[in-house]
């Protein structure tokens, strides 16, 4: 079964508190992911800051606003696209997820679509 591991942190500390992942740890934790089978995709994004659009569409229109969707504590830092046996082993690769250790790790299965 597929999984969605979305990685959340603070921006303002996620690279600047002592437990901190570097990059290095974090690109070593997905190749060891990737070899275990179990990586379907990873990728870090761009501070929220950069989110440049929001699109909506409502009752047929097209919304377009300037800037990220929201202002929360934590924003959206990347995610693991994975394939688990069960939610348990998802929760353990989440778990291992470097950036665990200073925000938090959504794990949510993917909805096959009913084509």
């Amino acid at each position: 079964m597929k999984y969605l591991c979305l990685v959340y942190s603070d921006e303002t500390l996620l690279h600047s508190v002592p437990d901190s992942p570097k990059d290095p740890e974090c690109h070593a934790y997905a190749e060891a992911v990737h070899g275990s089978g179990r990586m379907l995709a990873a990728e870090a994004l761009e501070s929220v800051t950069t989110a440049t659009t929001t699109v909506r569409m409502r009752n047929g229109k097209l919304s377009i606003t300037d800037g990220p969707f929201a202002e929360t504590k934590e924003q959206l830092a990347g995610f693991y696209l994975i394939e688990a046996r069960d939610l348990n082993e998802a929760i353990q690769v989440a778990g291992g997820i470097p950036a665990a250790r200073v925000g938090s790790v959504e794990v949510r299965p993917v909805r096959e679509l009913n084509l």
